[in-house]
């Protein structure tokens, strides 16, 4: 029944799509921590651009950012991101536009939480000599990381959907064996139900653990 299996790997495939959900998920909440931190900043200009550019960012389908980090940075721009190999390339770029895109999602994930952390706690910080960038790491974002685990689940279980998109630029993930194994293989149903299965090992473990996480750390109030 599973004969035509065979000659594919699908380990290394779904090995692929972890890699890219790992990488993407780290500059995701780097990029969006600091994101955040603009939203709330007291400089207008810091505020102004965080705020265009998760409104710009969220607006844009993400095929075409992945798509833009090949035929835009890559091929008109010659942008390889230190890489030699092609398929090292796309992969790279792949990881750049996820983290892009997803980042805009991690700054209003946090951002909320910001919101949760009463107001008197900064002002008590500002009142003791802490600068800005003390208050927000020091203070806030500690209890707003607490309050938006949850959230961020959710971020990181759509993150690991969205790296199909990457097949979009030929990085040898899951989804684009599925479609070499699709349009080579008469077995259509079976074959999706085997990776959708391969995706639910992927997210359902990470939503449990997470869900628990969430609850072990949550901000009593």
């Amino acid at each position: 029944m599973f004969d035509f299996l065979e000659g594919y790997d699908l380990l290394a495939a779904f090995w692929v799509t972890v890699k890219l959900t790992a990488l993407s998920a780290v500059g995701s909440l780097i990029w969006g921590t600091m994101l955040a931190g603009m939203r709330v900043s007291p400089v207008p200009l810091m505020r102004g651009f965080g705020t265009a550019y998760v409104n710009v960012v969220r607006n844009i389908p993400l095929t075409v950012i992945i798509v833009f980090t090949s035929l835009g940075l890559f091929q008109t721009l010659s942008i390889n991101l230190g890489a030699e190999e092609f398929k090292t390339i796309n992969f790279r770029l792949a990881v750049l536009g996820l983290t892009l895109y997803t980042s805009a999602f991690v700054c209003e994930a946090l951002r909320s939480g910001i919101n949760t952390v009463p107001v008197g706690q900064a002002e008590a910080a500002r009142a003791l000599g802490l600068s800005f960038t003390q208050v927000l790491g020091l203070v806030i974002l500690p209890q707003a990381f607490r309050a938006v685990v949850a959230p961020l689940t959710n971020v990181l279980i759509a993150l690991t959907k969205n790296t199909t998109v990457a097949s979009a630029i030929g990085v040898s993930e899951a989804a684009l064996l599925m479609k070499e194994m699709i349009e080579n293989e008469a077995q259509l149903l079976l074959i999706s139900a085997i990776f959708a299965l391969g995706f639910m090992c992927l997210t359902l473990p990470t939503g449990l653990i997470l869900g628990w996480v969430s609850k072990k750390v949550a901000v009593k109030r």
